[in-house]
């Protein structure tokens, strides 16, 4: 079974080492690593990294961050809806230009202002990886 030291970082989050094996394990714990870094089977850790940044340390386990999870969900979704929005923004433009009803270009722009709001009521990661702009 493949071994890890893990760690809370600097920045709140958990570092994963994965030593080559020209050292024991216990030894590249002990030169290299931070007061509090443990040893763990690396069939321990979760298993999907899409939501890595939200990896915690706590009581020798490594849990998911709902918290964290939604806020890089809320990310996704403003990355993806960015170029949603442009291409609205112009039609709307064009709209306008040619006293045209603008009704339908509105609600999808709210639409698209307000998917990151979906991720605020899930209750499970299944749930945020689930939301599509």
């Amino acid at each position: 079974m493949t071994q890890a030291i893990i760690f809370t970082n600097d920045t709140g989050g958990v570092s994963v080492c994965i030593p080559t094996g020209e050292i024991s394990i216990e030894a590249v714990l002990a030169k290299d690593c931070p007061s509090g870094a443990i040893i763990i089977n690396v069939a321990d850790l979760p298993q999907a990294n899409d939501f890595f940044d939200a990896w915690e340390l706590a009581d020798e386990a490594v849990t998911v961050s709902l918290a964290k999870a939604k806020e890089i969900t809320k990310k996704r979704l403003r990355a993806e809806r960015a170029p949603l929005l442009e291409i609205q923004d112009l039609a709307f433009q064009r709209a306008q230009e040619s006293d045209s009803d603008t009704t339908a270009i509105v609600a999808e722009k709210n639409r698209l202002r307000d998917v990151t709001k979906l991720a605020d009521l899930e209750t499970t990661l299944e749930g945020l990886r689930s939301i599509k702009v």
